[in-house]
């Protein structure tokens, strides 16, 4: 048992199964904590690894004495390693982490005071994403009492968030360990949101790193059995239904599940690289889904493209299904830079974007709709169904080193252009941002530009060719044209020696 006589600020749970090398970033950014090692507590539950997993942790608690560690027989999945560390945790919160992830500097502090300041009992911190997607428009501003209401909360359902230990206590809230094993950290956390006293979201400091590792070493990342996944996704529901009457909250969260679990798994790439027999699984369960657990408001409510998907699947039209999901593999953001330039460290740009359909601009009907022409028949909205949306454009500046993202201010016209009768639908955006002052002054490294156009159920992201490299925090920038001569040569001496770029960009102002 872990034992000490003051109670550490935080908690970190961490489930850990034969992670070898992986262990490193997450360790070393423990490390590099900005709140001091005696604020906070690190407990490693060993769930029965089989490699040089339990001498390495045995090695970290012998040297740190903030770090523990529990040894247990092997679950095969994260939730039992989940609840022994919340039942041994000392900490005021508790935050649970995955082995292969890792934290900002500051993470911790900032989280638990951000927690103390509003006395919170959930903080959501903002994620980076290392070849997985983390939600977007939750953070794009802090939110310091944000509700499954009043903020987009249910599209972050993973459990690396920061959580009073009173109140997971108080409620019983813990990870479910018996089958179905998937969505077990679904069910736990949107049961806290509905519980929560006050949840804050803090968007103005990248907290957390959440990686798919290459090797396709994570957990979730193995192929999942329809049958198990959508018996976890059917008690997620529950939990739902138990606390929220029917009416448009119901069917918003429900919609959720709908278009993430559901709708996202029978498009574009997914489906078409998947074997036919398991998307003919995958469609069985979502048409069994629909009829029995969703008012009509829930596929009503969907963009069009998710809407048409929806539809399909729940009348069984499979092949349908591929049909689409083949066009869609094509649809894809475009962008261009109009103009651009650099003063001090302030940079406005001008970018043109939109969305096409192979090499063609995306083709949408003219009856006013924004509805896409989509290349199979029978998917008209039915009626009361939600508009398109506003198609929109954003401006993100992502971090090559961190792989933070934040969105840049903008001005945005968006034009509908005739074209026999159909329309395109174009966007020109105009934006200012000052590099020193970006991301909390946290600027050091290099930037890439892109251009982020959502219309119609479709968020597709354009590489706009435009890098600012910044030497230091607050640094004057150095922008990077690489349409300009020497920003390709230089990129072509540096595939050719196989390493970092060997000559210099110079700053080229448009």
């Amino acid at each position: 048992m872990i034992v000490g006589a003051e109670c550490p600020k935080v908690s970190v749970v961490v489930p850990a199964y034969n992670i070898g090398p992986h262990l490193d970033r997450l360790v070393e950014s423990l490390e590099r904590q900005s709140l001091p090692p005696e604020e906070f507590e690190v407990i490693f539950v060993d769930d029965g690894s089989t490699d040089a997993t339990p001498r390495r942790l045995d090695d970290l608690a012998a040297t740190h004495p903030h770090f523990h560690v529990v040894h247990q027989e092997n679950s095969g999945w994260p939730s039992r390693p989940r609840n022994v560390g919340a039942e041994l945790a000392r900490g005021e919160y508790v935050f649970f982490a995955d082995d292969d992830d890792w934290f900002a500097d500051e993470a911790l502090e900032r989280l638990h005071a951000c927690a103390r300041e509003y006395d919170a009992d959930i903080v959501v911190g903002k994620m980076a994403g290392h070849r997985r997607s983390v939600p977007r428009e939750l953070f794009r501003q802090n939110r310091p009492n944000a509700t499954l209401a009043n903020a987009p909360l249910i599209d972050s359902l993973t459990c690396h968030k920061l959580f009073r230990r009173a109140f997971l206590d108080k409620h019983g809230l813990r990870f479910p360990e018996g089958p179905p094993r998937r969505l077990e950290d679904h069910r736990m956390v949107v049961r806290a949101y509905l519980l929560s006293g006050r949840t804050c979201v803090l968007a103005d400091y990248t907290c957390y790193h959440h990686q798919r590792r290459t090797d396709a070493g994570n957990v979730t990342a193995t192929r999942l059995d329809p049958a198990e996944y959508y018996a976890g996704l059917r008690e997620a529901l529950d939990i739902v239904d138990a606390h929220v009457p029917p009416g448009a909250l119901r069917d918003r969260l429900h919609r959720r599940w709908l278009r993430n679990e559901m709708v996202e798994r029978l498009r574009g790439r997914r489906m078409t690289d998947a074997p036919q027999d398991w998307i003919e699984q995958v469609a069985g369960e979502i048409r069994q889904i629909v009829r029995d657990r969703f008012a009509p408001g829930v596929a009503a409510g969907l963009p069009p493209l998710q809407r048409a998907i929806a539809s399909l699947a729940e009348q069984g039209r499979v092949a349908d299904l591929r049909r689409l999901a083949e066009w869609e593999a094509g649809v894809r953001a475009h962008g261009s830079i109009t103009r651009w330039a650099v003063a001090g460290s302030t940079l406005t740009i001008t970018v043109h974007a939109e969305l096409r359909a192979g090499d063609e601009p995306m083709r949408f009907g003219a009856d006013g709709r924004d509805l896409p022409v989509f290349p199979v028949d029978g998917v008209e909205p039915p009626p009361g169904a939600a508009p398109a949306g506003r198609p929109k454009v954003d401006l993100v500046a992502r971090n090559r080193e961190t792989q933070e993202e934040i969105f840049l201010p903008v001005t945005v016209d968006t034009e509908r252009l005739p074209e026999g009768d159909v329309l395109l639908i174009r966007h020109r955006a105009a934006g200012t941002v000052d590099f020193a002052a970006l991301n909390g002054g946290r600027t050091r490294g290099t930037w890439q530009l892109k251009a982020r156009v959502t219309g119609a159920g479709w968020t597709r992201d354009t590489r706009l060719p435009l890098l600012v490299h910044c030497a230091a925090d607050g640094a004057r920038p150095r922008v990077e044209d690489e349409r300009t001569f020497w920003s390709r040569l230089r990129r072509a001496v540096a595939r050719r020696l196989g390493r970092g770029p060997a000559v210099p960009a110079p700053v080229v102002v448009a």
